[in-house]
């Protein structure tokens, strides 16, 4: 990495070690290998340095503690947030579904590098997933509209289950706009929730909600 790039990556936040705990060492090796390919290889954008830690590794991880059991990141992308979750909690089984190759050849290799054995990387469309309602939770980062997540997600939880998906600040807007995609799934308890404040500086919204079959 040259010196101007890895001048203007963002210095770790204090509260990465609360979000961490005993992963922040491979959360650090995660942040090191994104500044330095990320951008090469199309998973971060040419702005994001400056903010990786804010708002990439620490918005992702901050969901963590919401998960038990075995729960898949559908469009997992660099990773955000199943890998980075994935390091802030060994002790939940993960599986990241990513359709594009070069995407899941980049978890692959993270996964490896970062001795993560909580973690299989699925090449796959959600909608072709096979292996059926199986996941305890499933997740998502900045993958479509809420109207369109909905039915790529809720098909893989099982009865009992929920849906913890991240969104911005128009969550509540997109709860209305969904409502029928929330019937047909048979979502209860669906609602907004704000995950992280006081922790990080930035704190995360989540859509959360329950699977009925």
């Amino acid at each position: 990495m040259d010196v101007s790039r890895e001048t203007s990556i963002e210095p770790e936040p204090s509260s990465a070690a609360v979000v961490f705990g005993a992963g922040l060492e491979r959360a650090r090796a995660f942040a090191v290998n994104l500044a330095r390919e990320g951008e090469l290889r199309g998973l971060i954008g040419p702005d994001e340095l400056p903010r990786l830690w804010t708002r990439h590794l620490l918005n992702s991880a901050v969901i963590a503690p919401l998960f038990s059991g075995r729960v898949a990141d559908v469009g997992s992308g660099a990773g955000l947030p199943g890998l980075v979750c994935a390091i802030a909690r060994p002790d939940v089984e993960w599986t990241l579904i990513e359709p594009m190759e070069r995407r899941t050849v980049w978890l692959t290799e993270q996964v490896a590098e970062l001795e993560l054995e909580n973690v299989d990387v699925v090449r796959a469309r959600s909608e072709d997933w096979n292996g059926g309602a199986v996941f305890d939770a499933v997740t998502a980062r900045a993958v479509s509209a809420l109207r369109t997540l909905i039915p790529l997600t809720a098909p893989l939880v099982r009865d009992g289950g929920e849906l913890v998906l991240m969104k911005g600040v128009g969550a509540s807007a997109e709860i209305e706009k969904a409502a029928k995609q929330i019937r047909a799934a048979r979502l209860s308890d669906v609602r907004v929730e704000i995950v992280g404040d006081g922790v990080i500086s930035e704190p995360t919204r989540v859509v959360r909600a329950g699977v009925r079959r």
